[in-house]
C-alpha cells in the first residue's frame, strides 16, 4: 500500500537518501526544504528514479514559526491524509544563534518546529500513522530558561544536545497523551557521525555511510517492529531500542518541557488577537 510520507529537511543528507528509497518503493513522498533551488533539484532527483512513487515539494524556513504554521496549513489543505511524518530537519552550528522569534536556533529548528508542525498535522494522521523524530546520541539536560529564549547557551554542541533531548522528551509526552488513539511517536538516533553536512561542518570529519541513517528511517516508517513502539527511543548506534537520557523517562520533566514549548508557541504564533489553541 502506498504511504504518504512527509520528510522535513529532505534536500540533502539522510532525509534525501531516505526519500529516494521510499520513492523507489512506490510511496508518495512530500519533500521539504528551505532553499528553493535545492528543493527543486531534490524533486528532480526523485522523479528521475525508477519506481511508481509520487513526489511533492514544500518550501519553509523552520527557524521561523510563522513559516512552520504556513507549512502545516499548506500540507493540511493539500492532503487528505498522512501516514508518516519524519521530523528530520536539524541544525548544529551557526553564526547567528538567535531567531527573529527570540529563540536559540537549535531549539527553534530541532524542537519547536517539529512540535508545532506535528500538532498542526495531527488531524491528517490516523491511529496507525507514525511520527518519527530524529534524535541524537548527544542529549543534555534542558535548561528551561534557554528553551524559552531567556538565557543563552554558549557552547553550540551543548545547545544542540539540549534541543535533541527536548525533542525526545516531547515525543514521549505526546506518545503518552495519544496512547489510546495513536499515532505512534518514536524518537530515533539515526547513528553518530554520519556523512551529513551537519557533521562535516560541526566536527570536520567525512563521517560514516549516510545510508546507515537512511536505512533506519525506512525501517521506522515501514517495519512492524516499530508499530507498537510509541514513546520509545531507538539507538541506531546500538541497533536496538534503548533508554534515552534519564530526563526523557521522567513524566514531570517531560511535561515541564512541553509547557514551555506551548507557552512560547502561543506567543510566537499569535496573529492579531487570535491565539493558538493546543
Amino acid at each position: 500500500m502506498q504511504k504518504a510520507i512527509l520528510i522535513t529537511g529532505s534536500t540533502d543528507g539522510i532525509g534525501l537518501e531516505a526519500a529516494k528509497v521510499l520513492y523507489s518503493q512506490g510511496h508518495h513522498v512530500l519533500l521539504h526544504g528551505r532553499n528553493p533551488t535545492k528543493l527543486e533539484a531534490a524533486e528532480k532527483t526523485l522523479s528521475e528514479l525508477s519506481g511508481s512513487g509520487r513526489v511533492e515539494s514544500y518550501l519553509a524556513d523552520l527557524s521561523r514559526m510563522a513559516d512552520v504554521e504556513a507549512l502545516g496549513q499548506a500540507i493540511f489543505e493539500s492532503q487528505s491524509r498522512l501516514d508518516v511524518v519524519i521530523n528530520n530537519a536539524g541544525i548544529l552550528r551557526t553564526i547567528d544563534t538567535f531567531t527573529n522569534d527570540g529563540l536559540d536556533i537549535r531549539f527553534a529548528v530541532n524542537t519547536f518546529a517539529p512540535y508545532l508542525l506535528t500538532r498542526r498535522l495531527l488531524p491528517l494522521l490516523g491511529p496507525a500513522a507514525r511520527v518519527v523524530n530524529l534524535s541524537s546520541a548527544a542529549q543534555s539536560p534542558v535548561n528551561l530558561e534557554a528553551l524559552a529564549g531567556r538565557a543563552k547557551i554558549r557552547d553550540q554542541l551543548n545547545a544542540y544536545a539540549q534541543s535533541k533531548l527536548a525533542l525526545t522528551m516531547w515525543s514521549r509526552s505526546m506518545a503518552d497523551s495519544h496512547k489510546d488513539n495513536g499515532p505512534v511517536f518514536i524518537a530515533v538516533n539515526p547513528g553518530s557521525l554520519l556523512a551529513t553536512k551537519m557533521v562535516k561542518e560541526g566536527f570536520g570529519v567525512a563521517g560514516k555511510d549516510i545510508r546507515i541513517g537512511a536505512d533506519i528511517l525506512v525501517r521506522a516508517v515501514l517495519s512492524s517492529e516499530f508499530a507498537d513502539a510509541s514513546g520509545e527511543y531507538f539507538d541506531n548506534d546500538l541497533g536496538e531500542f534503548a533508554s534515552p537520557h534519564p530526563d526523557a523517562l521522567d513524566p514531570q520533566k517531560c511535561q515541564e518541557v512541553v509547557r514551555v514549548i506551548e507557552t512560547i508557541l502561543v506567543k510566537t504564533t499569535q496573529s492579531g488577537q487570535d491565539q493558538v489553541q493546543f
